[in-house]
């Protein structure tokens, strides 16, 4: 559209000098969008849904994930999202000259774009949540095999429960603590088949520290590989489950972002009640 000689019309000249992301307002949301989520985290942690603690040292069993969990997740993206896509639509410059539907579209990315930016910024936490899961799987078995408490710890403990009267070397013990960690890491690494001959020298291993028949403990070291085994797939499952959970939440999150980014940028423009009469 010209002027009368030629030239751009005003409305369009004032349009061309406005970009067409406001990164301030995004920024902005995305922002707001992740101090709500810890907000809601923390909360969640008080309410007794520790699995989506922000704080590293707690968090849920690494073999239990319930429903409920899942659900405050969704529940923690629709709000925050939400907060945040509101603002980055309420917060945006204003375009001059803009067709109704490329101000929607645009409003529809501002919002994507503040929960994008809230998610990066977020990931950590998140993360430190998933983490206490997926270490039941992995990382905490390997911290089974040194002196902190992890998964394979307990079960270490079972192996080495000596006989009432029974006198032991503690650098010993030790010594056979790490061992059977590292036995134990370096098996389920593999799919957690205990060879026969690991078996023999584990329970072999148990009966001179244990003060143990030979018998007995190869009855032991079976019950408690079998015990580790379980825990560690429950631990997987639960941290596919929450996977999955994360995943939910996520794609509700941006949706929720994005709707509520127009309704922010329809109100900030006065055309809210015209697009929802449309």
């Amino acid at each position: 559209m010209t002027d009368a000689i030629g030239g751009p019309a005003p409305a369009a000249a004032e349009e061309s000098n406005v970009s067409a992301v406001s990164w301030g307002a995004i920024i902005a949301g995305g922002l707001a969008a992740a101090a709500a989520t810890l907000v809601l985290l923390a909360f969640g942690a008080g309410l007794g849904f520790s699995s989506v603690s922000p704080w590293q040292s707690s968090g849920m069993s690494a073999t239990t994930f319930r429903i409920g969990t899942g659900l405050y997740l969704v529940v923690i993206a629709m709000l925050a999202s939400s907060i945040g896509g509101y603002l980055a639509g309420r917060l945006r410059s204003r375009w001059v000259g803009a067709h109704t539907h490329e101000v929607y579209f645009r409003d529809t990315a501002h919002g994507f774009l503040a929960w994008a930016f809230a998610t990066v910024l977020s990931a950590g936490v998140l993360t430190s949540a998933a983490t206490h899961l997926v270490s039941g799987a992995t990382t905490g078995l390997a911290q089974g095999a040194g002196q902190s408490v992890g998964l394979l710890d307990p079960y270490v403990d079972t192996l080495l429960r000596a006989n009432a009267g029974t006198t032991r070397n503690a650098a010993d013990i030790a010594d056979s603590r790490s061992e059977i960690g590292r036995l134990f890491v370096a098996t389920f690494r593999k799919g957690g088949d205990f060879n026969p001959a690991d078996r023999t020298y584990l329970a072999q291993l148990v009966a001179t520290r244990t003060g143990l028949s030979q018998a007995d403990a190869e009855k032991r070291v079976s019950e408690v590989i079998t015990q580790a085994k379980t825990a560690a797939d429950n631990a997987r499952k639960a941290a596919a489950k929450l996977s999955l959970w994360l995943t939910a939440s996520l794609v509700i999150g941006a949706f929720c972002a994005s709707l509520a980014a127009t309704e922010g940028g329809g109100l900030r423009d006065g055309t809210w009640k015209y697009r929802v009469s449309d």
